[in-house]
């Protein structure tokens, strides 16, 4: 699968019920999500693998790849598309090792120079923020916005670099205005009274990915 991908959806449990997951990641992926990555912190493996279960079908639909947060074994098993990676959770060889070829492996980074050492370890995409303190990442300041730039030139010309951390419609603009290509956006989507608008108005805004070939087979880093 080949896109340049724009927006990152997250579907997060702590702003969606798991009753309500399906249906809002159905809104999402309708409105035009480029990826979609099941966040669950603080959740167990079973609530995790159940949740995971039902959405991977619609990714699959959709031909947009699913991506976990955490949990590269529990990502393998499920056959995921990818898993996401923090600054704590040890080095890229393990967790390809651990998910096998072919698969997207992102990594969370805070500032300009762990940015540039996800490059150099060959992660396939990277977070860069909070680019603003956000209820998701409680006590963790925001970076804000200088280094967006250097951060698009070093590393964001090479990989897919994901602007991320308190983006909302309202300050999307000053967001793009800095530099950013890409972002993520999580709860100004997910408690939006129209997800699937929403999404839509964020994509018409930051440029709608250009999908090259659909599906998830070949080798799902291709995303560049």
């Amino acid at each position: 699968m080949t896109r340049n991908p724009k927006l990152y959806a997250i579907l997060d449990l702590g702003y969606t019920s798991e009753e309500n997951a399906a249906a809002t990641t159905a809104s999402l992926l309708a409105g035009g999500a480029d990826l979609l990555q099941l966040r669950a912190k603080g959740k167990d493996l079973t609530t995790i693998r159940s949740v995971a279960e039902t959405l991977i079908p619609l990714c699959r639909e959709a031909g947009i790849p699913f991506i976990l947060n955490d949990h590269p074994a529990l990502a393998a098993e499920l056959g995921a598309d990818g898993v996401h990676i923090g600054q704590d959770d040890g080095p890229l060889t393990a967790a390809r090792a651990t998910m096998g070829p072919g698969k997207l492996i992102g990594r969370s980074t805070h500032s300009l120079e762990q940015a540039r050492a996800a490059l150099a370890e060959g992660f396939d995409y990277i977070g860069f923020g909070p680019l603003f303190p956000t209820p998701t990442k409680a006590g963790r300041p925001g970076i804000g916005l200088e280094d967006i730039s250097a951060m698009e030139r070093d590393v964001g010309s090479r990989i897919p670099a994901f602007c991320i951390g308190g983006i909302k419609r309202a300050n999307l603009d000053q967001v793009l205005a800095a530099g950013a290509r890409r972002v993520v956006i999580v709860s100004d989507l997910l408690t939006a009274a129209d997800v699937e608008a929403a999404t839509r108005e964020v994509l018409v805004r930051v440029g709608s990915g250009i999908l090259i070939s659909a599906g998830i087979s070949g080798d799902a880093r291709e995303i560049a």
